[in-house]
């Protein structure tokens, strides 16, 4: 029990700014698209190309972070299927 205990309020600290572990993959995300079309402006297609792996990875960051926060909130028994 107290194990359980001790997993809760390690997840609330870490849940007391959500913002903050999702603006790591959005701001990848909006990085990819100024540099995306940075690169369309200025004919470079190198830096058009970054801009669009950026625009995937931070779209795969998110959906990593969306899934490791309903894995962690299944293992402490909160029901994720209420909040969607």
């Amino acid at each position: 029990m107290e194990t359980q205990d001790y997993k809760e309020e390690e997840v609330q600290e870490e849940s007391k700014h959500p913002l903050k572990d999702s603006v790591s993959g959005l701001s990848q995300y909006i990085i990819g698209k100024i540099e995306t079309i940075g690169g369309v402006l200025t004919a470079d297609p190198i830096t058009q190309a970054e801009g669009e792996y950026n625009v995937e990875a931070g779209a795969v960051r998110n959906d990593i972070e969306d899934d490791l926060q309903d894995i962690e909130k299944r293992k402490l028994g909160y029901d994720t299927d209420a909040a969607e």
